[in-house]
């Protein structure tokens, strides 16, 4: 799941080399925390929103087939 989103988020950023994720997990849930470059936050967030949620439902998409957990995307600054 670590590499789906460093192959989503990588080409949208100007400082790929500074994509971090790290992974938080217990009994019920995964949480995927995303950081990235200061100046690359708005570009992984999008107008409104729209492209952290199209990343968030590819991988809330891919882990519904992977793991009975439930799993989260968060986007941290």
């Amino acid at each position: 799941m670590k590499q789906l989103i460093e192959t989503i988020v990588k080409p949208l950023v100007d400082h790929p080399e500074e994509v971090r994720i790290e992974i938080d997990e217990n009994n019920s849930r995964i949480v995927y925390k995303l950081s990235v470059h200061q100046k690359d936050t708005g570009k992984v967030i999008g107008k409104q929103g729209r492209v952290a949620k199209a990343i968030r439902a590819i991988v809330y998409s891919a882990a519904g087939n992977h793991h009975k957990k439930k799993t989260y995307l968060d986007i941290v600054d």
